[in-house]
């Protein structure tokens, strides 16, 4: 198994840990069949007769289809008939004439309006990993964690899945084992920018993994994809803790950045952010206010790391380079590799350097406490780097991460490979401090 890119210089530890994308993970959500616009608009839609064909089965039709429908997605997801019911309600009277019929009928119907999705496929990559909100019978020394990931299925679509873990107190990497189901959420429109771009509420109930669940694309800003989570676990002034996450979100022409919201990882809340300073990808939000403001390191312009402060988390107007690429391996552009880890000495920022055959590397600099605009240290070399033994892949060359955890004054360091898979590296804090200048 590969332990991941081939480090340079800095001399961080490769575990033999390495996640691969399950074409086996599906989950349920909802199938829009459209009409054909080249034709003629029949009396009634696409949907319409589909519905009718269904309402048309004699009973012992009906029921052995949905016998059949049953027998093929039980083992695979939990609480199905529910899920179909549901379904049925989305369209009944929406998509269709609201018909009032048996709950077999119904939840064969919303069958028809159903389909499987392997939200991860092709890609299980970019991690971002906080403490878990559960520490409930950690062992002393130990820590649970959630590691978010960008998965990649059908049409290069992305969406948000979970893994939980064990952080020992050497250091030391264990990964849950991963449910073989997913659920299928429920989802609610919240109000958002405006009347026209409202945000979303993503209620997963009866999990009993956080592995089993998946964020994936919802309104029409995000048809093409929710990307690249950086994940935060945010206190705010009065202690009150919160799991903060900024995205791209792609609607296929235009990416912009969203803010994901969760105090329990069973209800998530999406929203835009809003403002110049939110106009790119690539934002980190600091884990807690800077003298009373919110605090968000971005890439305004493809080449620099910025820093914005608002008194909005949903407004960043304002913002000013406080990176710019200096080594060789980062010449193209710099950005964060996730929201800056609060340490005794400062700020700990993982940053990305692009370099020559646009290769990514992944590199650390420290930021003052009180001050994050002022610079105190920065490695010169890479701390991961594309190597001979692991570079290949759907993005050959790059290595990234949205996010990485502190525990025991060791950097626990997930991060993807090629865009394909994802693996993990640590280093204790003192040696990487002393690696800065």
């Amino acid at each position: 198994m590969p332990h991941g890119a081939t480090i340079t210089h800095l001399p961080v530890a490769h575990l033999p840990i390495a996640l691969h994308p399950d074409a086996a993970r599906v989950v349920i959500r909802p199938f829009v069949p459209g009409d054909n616009p080249s034709v003629a608009v029949p009396a009634r839609s696409r949907a319409q007769r589909i519905a009718d064909r269904v309402l048309g089965l004699d009973e012992a039709e009906m029921r052995h289809e949905l016998q059949r429908v049953s027998a093929t997605l039980s083992p695979r997801h939990r609480d199905l008939d529910a899920v179909l019911l549901r379904r049925f309600h989305e369209v009944n009277g929406l998509m269709i004439d609201h018909c009032s019929v048996s709950p077999e009928q119904a939840r064969l119907i919303g069958a028809f309006f159903s389909e499987e999705y392997s939200f991860e496929a092709a890609a299980l990559f970019n991690p971002s990993m906080v403490l878990h909100p559960d520490q409930s019978g950690v062992p002393t020394g130990h820590a649970r964690f959630v590691l978010s990931l960008r998965a990649i299925g059908e049409g290069h679509i992305s969406s948000i899945t979970f893994r939980t873990g064990l952080c020992s107190a050497d250091g030391a990497v264990a990964l849950d084992a991963t449910s073989v189901q997913a659920l299928s959420p429920r989802t609610e429109l919240v109000p958002g920018v405006d009347t026209d771009d409202p945000g979303v509420r993503i209620i997963c109930e009866g999990g009993r993994h956080l592995s089993e669940i998946v964020v994936f694309p919802i309104t029409p800003r995000q048809r093409h994809g929710i990307e690249d989570l950086r994940l935060v676990r945010f206190t705010d002034d009065d202690g009150t803790i919160v799991y903060l996450g900024t995205y791209t979100a792609f609607s296929g022409s235009e990416a912009r950045q969203e803010l994901l919201r969760t105090a329990d990882f069973t209800e998530f809340e999406m929203s835009a952010l809003r403002g110049k300073a939110a106009a790119d990808k690539g934002m980190a939000l600091f884990p807690r206010r800077i003298g009373g403001r919110y605090a968000m390191l971005g890439r305004q312009d493809h080449e620099n790391v910025w820093l914005a402060m608002s008194d909005d988390l949903h407004v960043w107007e304002n913002s000013a380079v406080l990176l710019s690429p200096q080594w060789i391996w980062e010449f193209i552009q710099i950005g964060n590799g996730g929201s800056p880890i609060e340490i005794d000495e400062g700020w700990l920022v993982i940053t990305h350097g692009v370099g020559a055959a646009r290769a990514y590397c992944l590199g650390v600099c420290l930021l003052d406490r009180d001050d994050p605009s002022k610079l105190l240290a920065r490695a010169a070399v890479p701390l991961v780097a594309p190597g001979l033994d692991a570079r290949d892949g759907y993005v050959p060359n790059v290595v990234y991460t949205c996010g990485a955890m502190v525990h025991n004054r060791t950097l626990i360091l997930p991060y993807a490979v090629a865009d394909s898979f994802t693996t993990f590296a640590t280093i204790p804090l003192d040696r990487l401090l002393a690696a800065m200048r």
